[in-house]
């Protein structure tokens, strides 16, 4: 499978000119089966929920479920969705087929008040796309292993995020880790550039193998995309080799 992911300059708050500005950079990919956006990739980090939601099936939705089928790949990244008068941090997987996939943050940043102004979500999402198990995750939900845990359910790990530039170290170690406990290819899109709110962040979006080792990366400063193959059979090998699943503890997730 090769996976493609967008590193773009998210304009502040600025719907039409974000997706314009993605599906442009989305031009330039070849014969690529999944491709992974930012976290809030229509509007940047914003806690102003009120005046830039959307509901259920409505613009944004309705772009990807076009490119999707247009470019005949996967799609992904979340953006703000108001449903049943809550709003949500929503990550949304279309596919060329026009099916979805939903996963509502779990962990809001509380160090933004993210969860002043969102409700967190309360189930894991795991599917299957393509012969490949993918689970996702949403920017901070990236510093809780109990979250993301591999109950030998998935083969990729994506995450969407806007992660700051001042913890950059913290990403690139954590995306690490969690390729390795996982045994499973993680997939990180992040953006560049500067917000409203005045937050610099980190760009170093990657594609990391189950050993930890960096498949592909994009820098701190360049809007660009980035593109990876994975290899289920080499996966499979390497936890045939080397099964560390086969001794990871049981757990229950309460809600």
């Amino acid at each position: 499978m090769k996976i493609s992911v967008i590193q773009p300059d998210t304009i502040w708050e600025d719907k039409v000119h974000n997706l314009e500005k993605i599906e442009q950079m989305m031009s330039e990919l070849k014969d690529t089966d999944v491709v992974i956006l930012p976290e809030m990739f229509n509007t940047g980090f914003s806690m102003n929920p009120e005046h830039l939601y959307e509901s259920p099936g409505s613009v944004t939705f309705d772009w990807m479920i076009h490119i999707s089928e247009k470019k005949n790949f996967g799609i992904c990244g979340s953006y703000i969705v108001r449903d049943n008068n809550r709003y949500f941090n929503r990550w949304i997987f279309v596919t060329p087929e026009n099916k979805f996939l939903k996963y509502d943050k779990r962990h809001l940043f509380r160090m933004s008040n993210e969860e002043e102004s969102f409700t967190p979500g309360k189930k894991r999402l795991t599917f299957r796309f393509r012969d490949i198990r993918i689970c996702a995750n949403i920017c901070y939900d990236l510093r809780f292993p109990v979250w993301s845990r591999n109950k030998n359910d998935y083969d990729l790990l994506i995450n969407s995020a806007n992660w700051p530039l001042s913890r950059k170290d913290v990403w690139i170690t954590l995306l690490k880790a969690r390729a390795i406990e996982n045994q499973c290819f993680v997939a990180a899109a992040n953006r560049v550039g500067t917000d409203g709110a005045g937050i610099k962040y980190c760009g170093n979006s990657m594609i990391i193998d189950p050993k930890g080792v960096i498949i592909a990366s994009a820098n701190q400063s360049e809007e660009c995309s980035i593109s990876g193959e994975i290899s289920m059979s080499e996966l499979s090998a390497f936890r045939t080799k080397f099964p560390v699943w086969k001794d990871a503890d049981n757990f229950t997730i309460k809600s």
